[in-house]
């Protein structure tokens, strides 16, 4: 009997935990079958660079599709490796800044050398995906940088996660792995400040882009090849 049709989507009011739920439902199976995580990596890596290529060409919409496109990537690598985001993310940034412990930060004025340990209130946490992108557009205010400045962020973030994922995968050692959690929600927190910068709401931007499983075969689990994947233009 053939198995019923399932429809996933993501809700612009969903969570971070949310997101990375609904990648493992729709992109889980393919990417256990065809990709190792050096695979997810360069995926990662590969959509991430495009984005980038938006920003210089001044071109919005491949700016948004792309960093969409990197940021299920990055879901599809933390389950993988069975990391939390969103209890990564609020463990790196509890509404104040992981360097100076600050908000919003005030790095720029007094240059840390260090960083300094950080105090959780759980009544701040953000719920929503949208209220993360809040809380990072609150710390990191976008009218401190222009939207290049946060593009040049963004890429140093995706080579150190690219790092931290090669020395876990060559030593295996558990402080590697901890760098891995810490490298990915640094990277998240760069993807806000572009979309903070570039003036667009990721969470409805992904539930625009993601209303029927995978955004481009529409299926769950997804069906696109690997080859098929390699040769995608955006």
């Amino acid at each position: 009997m053939e198995s019923p049709k399932q429809n996933h989507s993501f809700q612009a009011d969903g969570s971070l935990r949310d997101l990375q739920k609904f990648v493992e439902a729709v992109y889980g199976l393919p990417n256990d079958r065809n990709y190792s995580v050096w695979d997810l990596l360069t995926q990662h890596q590969r959509f991430s660079m495009r984005a980038l290529r938006g920003i210089r060409k001044g071109d919005s919409q491949k700016l948004k599709q792309n960093l969409l496109i990197s940021l299920s990537w990055l879901m599809s690598m933390a389950n993988r490796l069975h990391i939390d985001l969103d209890d990564e993310v609020w463990e790196r940034f509890p509404y104040l800044c992981s360097y100076c412990g600050k908000c919003p930060c005030v790095c720029r004025a007094t240059k840390p050398e260090k960083r300094l340990k950080v105090d959780h209130n759980p009544e701040l946490r953000p719920k929503t995906l949208a209220s993360v992108q809040k809380m990072f557009a609150t710390i990191y205010q976008a009218d401190g940088r222009n939207l290049a400045d946060a593009g040049v962020h963004l890429a140093e973030e995706v080579g150190e996660v690219g790092e931290a994922i090669h020395n876990y995968l060559g030593e295996h050692k558990p402080e590697q792995f901890e760098q891995i959690s810490l490298e990915m929600a640094d990277y998240l927190s760069c993807t806000f400040g572009v979309a903070n910068s570039a003036h667009f709401d990721v969470a409805t931007e992904l539930a625009t882009t993601f209303t029927n499983n995978c955004h481009v075969c529409h299926k769950a689990p997804c069906e696109c090849g690997f080859s098929f994947v390699a040769n995608i233009k955006t």
